[in-house]
């Protein structure tokens, strides 16, 4: 009989890199967003290779603390200069449109439409990634060369797109196993033009998923969800929350298509099975894996980690987000990812579905070997005492709608952000400020200001 760890042995892993090369690139000039016809289009395209049940939620649908935002459709978006040319076209690249742009016609001059204009002066020939998923403006990214080579003068903007009420969409693969305990595999169908985040996680998701569907028996059920980023996974989770008993394991895919070594975020609590597994099965490959302490942002395990679901939840990538200098810019591109990144990493989600079948991970002290480096935050010094919980434990409270977020994906205070996401993630009652602080690495005094302005906002109640 055959088994998943048997599955693995026989992985051709140069007919199965080329493969996920190929879906990349398929899926690669389809504009996604949050929501919208690009987010359909890559769930029917998923659908032909593996058996997807979709789901649609309406706008202003409540989910936890959000709701379902409007759906957003693209269709032509560009700037032409005095001299009539188009200097920026959504057409050439996704990126050049700043996500949930609203409609726009209109001529200014330069002087009015630079605060519309989005640029990276450090990497001046790359077009960043923004978007503004909750706030209603519109704007356009640009090298930061182009931008500066732009002659005064009046120009023409053109943004053809829908901003109304309309569905959110995700979609799930199920693959029954002898019980009904689950292990998911979560990634997110959100980024335009974005290879290795995240179609890298897309790919490598739909081909775990065939490779298991090809075991006869297996202990566990696999549950593969492609979800929009942040608002997707929670609202899975709101209707989903009370049948999350079944639920035994989790990972997030993304970022697993470039040269980098492997890198796993722990769970919330560091020492789950998935955590002892990771380790496990990334030794019995030989790779080196470099673990890391969870944190309370990036991708979706920030909504599967937080208090009130504390899920055990971990994140395998290669190169973590945001370490990568092509990271959410026009440089990561198919060129970016190669095949046999991307079959080592599906071979590393095998071999960690094959440690979990058969049950027998090795101890915490085991699971941490001489391949394993371990990172943790720096100690930070004291800060206040006070303990506080969280009063909207279950995934990420809405922090935009509560003035206390940067409106524009991709900028804002940065340290005080994190600050808040760890102060709600850690506020459970049996966290002091001066743990947080310590666990995080962050100055007290920024954890402090972060915890008064939460409370403020309602989202904290102070213990005695």
């Amino acid at each position: 009989m055959s088994t998943v760890r048997q599955a693995l042995t026989a992985l051709d892993r140069d007919a199965a890199g080329r493969s996920m090369m190929d879906l990349a690139g398929e899926l690669y000039l389809i504009p996604r967003s949050l929501t919208g016809d690009g987010v359909r289009e890559t769930l029917e395209r998923i659908n032909r290779r593996i058996p997807l049940d979709v789901h649609e939620l309406p706008t202003g649908t409540p989910v936890l603390d959000w709701t379902v935002p409007k759906e957003w459709n693209p269709r032509e978006a560009w700037i032409r200069d005095p001299a009539g040319r188009k200097v920026v076209d959504f057409a050439d690249h996704a990126l050049h449109l700043l996500g949930y742009s609203v409609p726009v016609r209109r001529r200014m001059m330069l002087d009015k439409l630079r605060p519309h204009l989005h640029s990276l002066p450090e990497q001046p020939d790359l077009i960043p990634y923004r978007t503004s998923y909750y706030e209603e403006t519109w704007g356009f990214c640009l090298p930061h060369r182009l931008l500066a080579s732009l002659p005064d003068g009046e120009y023409e903007v053109f943004i053809d797109a829908s901003l109304e009420d309309g569905s959110m969409t995700w979609g799930e693969c199920l693959l029954p196993g002898a019980t009904a305990e689950e292990v998911l595999i979560s990634s997110h169908v959100c980024h335009p033009q974005l290879a290795n985040d995240n179609l890298s996680g897309i790919a490598v998701a739909v081909h775990l998923a065939e490779a298991l569907a090809a075991v006869p028996e297996r202990r566990y059920s696999y549950r593969f969800l492609f979800a929009p980023g942040g608002i997707g996974a929670i609202a899975w989770l709101a209707r989903n929350r009370d049948c999350l008993d079944t639920f035994r394991h989790g990972l997030i895919a993304a970022n697993l298509g470039d040269a980098g070594a492997f890198h796993y975020k722990k769970s919330r609590h560091g020492d789950r099975e998935i955590d002892r597994a990771m380790a496990a099965a990334l030794a019995g490959l030989g790779e080196d894996l470099v673990a890391e302490d969870f944190f309370p942002f990036g991708y979706d395990e920030r909504q599967y980690c937080s208090p009130g679901f504390d899920l055990p939840v971990g994140v395998l990538t290669r190169t973590p987000w945001g370490r990568y200098a092509e990271y959410h810019t026009s440089a990561d591109d198919l060129s970016f990812i190669g095949a046999e990144a991307l079959a080592g990493s599906l071979a590393a989600y095998l071999a960690t579905a094959a440690v979990l079948e058969e049950g027998a991970v090795r101890s915490n002290a085991e699971a941490t070997s001489s391949s394993v480096r371990t990172r943790s935050p720096a100690v930070a010094a004291s800060a206040a005492g006070r303990r506080y919980r969280n009063l909207e434990p279950f995934g990420e409270p809405q922090l935009g709608r509560r003035g206390l977020y940067g409106g524009l994906g991709g900028a804002g205070r940065r340290d005080f952000e994190i600050a808040m996401l760890w102060v709600l993630n850690q506020s459970d009652g049996e966290h002091s400020l001066d743990d947080i602080a310590e666990r995080s690495g962050l100055p007290p005094a920024v954890v402090g200001e972060a915890a008064d302005a939460l409370q403020e906002a309602g989202l904290l109640k102070e213990l005695a």
